[in-house]
């Protein structure tokens, strides 16, 4: 069965998409074929790659950890030390850290998980593309199994038609 029967057994929009859909990932695998692993994701921006490094190192055990060693430290030194602490108690200058931490990585974070929502967004079309192919293959396939079981079971009755012709002649009446 050539790929002419697809337009006869899965009607003649879908046998398109499917052969589009094959010619596609043919494509997109030659493509790859040529490209190096990394050249084949679009490149991010120096701005990009800093808020990506910004959320992966806030969004980290390893920094909240640093973070409040060093805000235990700062408070007991200068709670310690009323005289000659840097920051006495209300720590205002603790709290005015910590705002323009908070002021600059959440732009970074929120820029880093934008990227990787556009990037999920591609995925999942891409995924889309996947399943519906698998789907029409699978279709077609089915459709094949039935056409190849239909010809067949013509086959055997048209022997078994045959066979009871020859019996009916060979036996006497």
């Amino acid at each position: 069965m050539d790929h002419n029967d697809d337009k006869r057994s899965l009607g003649e929009r879908d046998a398109q998409l499917l052969q589009w859909m094959r010619q596609r990932r043919r494509q997109h695998r030659a493509e790859l074929a040529q490209a190096l692993p990394l050249s084949a994701l679009p490149s991010a921006s120096l701005g990009q790659r800093v808020a990506d490094q910004v959320a992966a190192l806030v969004g980290s055990w390893r920094f909240i950890i640093v973070q409040s060693v060093l805000i235990v430290l700062w408070l007991g030194y200068n709670l310690s030390q009323p005289d000659r602490g840097w920051d006495p108690y209300p720590f205002i200058l603790l709290n005015l850290i910590l705002s323009f931490q908070a002021a600059y990585t959440a732009p970074a974070i929120m820029m880093s998980q934008n990227r990787q929502a556009q990037v999920d967004r591609l995925q999942a079309g891409n995924d889309y593309e996947i399943n519906i192919k698998a789907e029409l293959e699978i279709e077609w396939l089915h459709q094949k199994i039935d056409l190849m079981r239909e010809k067949e079971i013509k086959a055997l009755t048209d022997l078994v038609r045959d066979l009871t012709e020859r019996i009916a002649q060979l036996t006497p009446r």
